[in-house]
């Protein structure tokens, strides 16, 4: 039998649109990414901000021209349900790394002080990203230089935390050592690290902390509750003969303002053409008469007159 006969057979290539995918713990994005090039047939694909392996939940994926929104997906703010442990510090700021301090909390966590250290985490902050984030220093990322035990130093960034809420409280041991877990909700800015959060969080109480579980529920518009997982895409597209996607237009709406286009003003976007102003805030999803998604715009001035730009053409002209 020739190679040809036994490679499996490709699949029939998705339709441009979003996956949103619920991701098993232990998988990198990349790894998400791989597999579902092979399930919509094409190698046109992408994701709109990583998970780390023991994280799950909501990972924004991108087919076909989709991958250009993606860009547009990354800056959206973000919902985590996590549990960060109190107690002990590891190398890597999550339940990865090896030990690096057990204080440990012999007399447990007083709740007012937890509720102060959390608030002043909250809001408008200056935070120091994890020494093995994917952030390049010099060209190299932040962890390849950590991993080859290099000395990483990384600057503070501003980022948001719109809400860290305390759900629940339960002290606990690991290691030996007495420890307190917190199960917390946040809603934070693109770039936040939930896992810095865990570590300031415990150094803040002077006990050390980091994260022990991260579930992504939301990015933007897209929720958990409309998330599929791996094995339900593959059922999908076994049972149908090709993978669903979220439609283009869809996909936009979930993501960015609407303007609904006349038909002229469609063609004119198809081309390149700047448009009458939006008078929308940031940048817009434009939709055909028929529902397509022509392009995404961007009011701006030019000689003294406001228009809408078109920043990504996606209709053919």
């Amino acid at each position: 039998m020739s190679d040809a006969r036994e490679r499996p057979a490709r699949r029939p290539t998705a339709a441009d649109g979003f996956l949103v995918v619920d991701k098993p713990a232990g998988w990198t994005s990349h790894d998400v990414v791989g597999r579902c090039r092979r399930l919509a047939g094409t190698r046109k694909v992408g994701h709109a901000g990583t998970l780390d392996p023991m994280a799950t939940g909501v990972l924004v994926v991108g087919v076909g021209r989709a991958t250009k929104l993606l860009t547009y997906v990354v800056g959206a703010d973000k919902a985590y349900d996590a549990t960060v442990r109190l107690g002990i510090s590891t190398t890597t700021d999550d339940a990865e790394g090896e030990p690096s301090a057990s204080a440990g909390v012999g007399r447990g966590i007083d709740r007012a002080a937890l509720d102060r250290e959390v608030a002043a985490l909250t809001g408008d902050v200056q935070q120091v990203p994890s020494t093995v984030s994917a952030i390049k220093v010099d060209g190299r990322r932040a962890y390849a230089r950590a991993r080859a035990g290099e000395d990483v130093e990384l600057a503070a960034r501003p980022v948001t935390v719109s809400t860290f809420d305390v759900v629940a409280v339960r002290e606990s041991s690991a290691r030996g050592v007495p420890v307190v877990d917190v199960d917390v909700r946040v809603v934070v800015s693109s770039g936040t690290y939930v896992r810095a959060l865990a570590r300031d969080l415990g150094a803040a109480l002077g006990v050390g902390g980091h994260l022990t579980a991260l579930r992504r529920t939301r990015v933007g518009g897209y929720t958990v509750a409309g998330a599929r997982t791996l094995e339900e895409l593959e059922r999908q597209a076994d049972a149908d003969g090709v993978l669903a996607t979220v439609p283009l237009a869809e996909a936009a709406r979930s993501t960015f303002a609407v303007r609904e286009l006349t038909a002229a003003e469609a063609r004119a976007l198809a081309y390149g053409q700047w448009i009458q102003p939006s008078a929308l805030p940031g940048t817009v999803a434009a939709l055909a008469p028929d529902g397509t998604l022509v392009a995404l715009l961007e009011d701006t001035t030019r000689r003294g007159e406001r228009l809408a730009k078109p920043v990504l053409v996606l209709a053919p002209a």
